[in-house]
């Protein structure tokens, strides 16, 4: 049964709408095949057997104009799922369980899908690997020697491995797009606003995106029309653009798009291998009638987006964890003999070594004596290389990296 999840979501609606297959078919096949792959791969930190019982609710009640209608899915652990524990895969909060929903767990329920677990992250969603969980390192699809990687390798690796069509991640500095490529599937980073933030836990929030991850592009567009929209009332940064129709926008034409690549970027390029595969890319693109040239970006410049990135994202993931104090979040030991032995312990002990290193840089970033020579600095940088993108996608539609 489990080949039925070989489906997109496109396909599964057209069988469940012709009574070929049921919800609970759907969702039967998705734990089995996540409870399989468990041990080799380690995409999961909570698998949700009950949600079988949910989905018998489904089987006789199909909405034809819902696409995600009882559609399994897998979200990552750091959004807030209530009555279920979400762990950040950090041991601050290995107890921690929500009693709300994330704004986008919410849409979803309301579209009846059914979430059939929490997936790895590295901890707290700070890390490029996803090595670093409190539950161990996720494994990639195609080479268990191999990592995911991160922050959102287990949503990747449960999309790649077949279990679910769909799995909701975070993207803060690349954590659904690099796991997407080392897993072989589409990741999506939607516009900063275009989807509520409600509920996913803050790393850094001038650069955290909800993203996810699906095995084709029309299902990325399907799930961006239900997940996208204004939620003002929870999260004052979401975008109140209308939200068009983006499954029918696809058309596979690409003739007449104006593509550029950055000559600085593409000299770096060492490996062969790569070199080669973006030249086909490039090759490709052309063949089917985009037009791709070479734009320049100053080295300098481009040798500051990591360090603006680094000094932002530490410092405002230092402000935006220091509630996981021991007190109100986080572990008691019951011995200490002060608010400051409390907060030093559960520190101590709930953190990893990885994310100690980034709180050390975001405080020292925000200290007074080093805040404007540090973190404003970073501010007024990051000003100048949005400029130069948008100066770039003024003239062309997208940028190939």
């Amino acid at each position: 049964m489990s080949n039925i999840l070989n489906m997109s979501i496109e396909e599964m609606h057209a069988s469940l709408k012709e009574k070929k297959i049921k919800p609970s078919d759907l969702v039967k096949a998705s734990i089995e095949k996540a409870k399989e792959n468990q041990e080799t791969y380690n995409a999961f930190v909570t698998i949700l057997e009950e949600a079988l019982e949910l989905s018998y609710e489904l089987d006789n009640n199909f909405e034809e104009d819902n696409p995600l209608y009882g559609i399994p899915y897998a979200a990552k652990d750091n959004f807030s799922t209530k009555d279920i524990l979400s762990t950040g895969s950090s041991n601050i909060l290995n107890n921690y369980v929500p009693v709300y929903d994330a704004t986008v767990i919410s849409k979803l329920k309301n579209r009846k899908t059914v979430l059939i677990g929490k997936t790895t992250l590295d901890e707290l969603a700070m890390g490029g690997t996803g090595m670093n969980t409190h539950t161990g390192p996720c494994k990639n699809p195609y080479n268990p020697q191999r990592q995911s990687g991160g922050s959102s390798g287990g949503s990747a690796a449960a999309v790649s491995l077949g279990i679910v069509p769909f799995a909701l991640g975070s993207d803060t500095g690349d954590s659904v797009r690099k796991p997407a490529s080392f897993c072989g599937i589409v990741g999506f980073k939607p516009t900063w606003g275009r989807i509520s933030r409600f509920g996913l836990f803050p790393f850094a929030p001038s650069l955290d995106h909800v993203a996810y991850f699906t095995r084709s592009v029309k299902d990325s567009a399907i799930l961006l029309e239900v997940l996208a929209g204004e939620d003002l009332e929870n999260d004052a940064t979401s975008s109140i653009n209308e939200v068009p129709s983006y499954a029918s926008l696809i058309d596979g034409n690409i003739k007449g798009k104006r593509i550029a690549y950055v000559k600085e970027i593409n000299a770096g390029i060492v490996d062969s291998c790569i070199k080669e595969s973006f030249d086909k890319v490039v090759s490709l693109l052309k063949e089917e009638g985009a037009l791709v040239e070479e734009v320049s970006i100053s080295r300098e410049l481009l040798g500051a987006i990591y360090p603006t990135y680094l000094i932002i994202s530490c410092a405002e993931a230092t402000s935006n964890n220091a509630n996981l104090d021991g007190i109100k979040f986080g572990p008691r030991i019951g011995e200490e003999k002060s608010y400051q032995e409390v907060m030093m312990k559960a520190r101590t002990i709930g953190f990893g070594e990885l994310i100690k290193r980034r709180f050390v840089i975001g405080s020292y970033s925000l200290l007074s004596s080093n805040k404007d020579e540090l973190f404003i600095r970073a501010q007024k940088i990051r000003h100048l290389i949005v400029d130069k993108v948008n100066e770039v996608l003024s003239t062309y539609d997208a940028i190939l990296t």
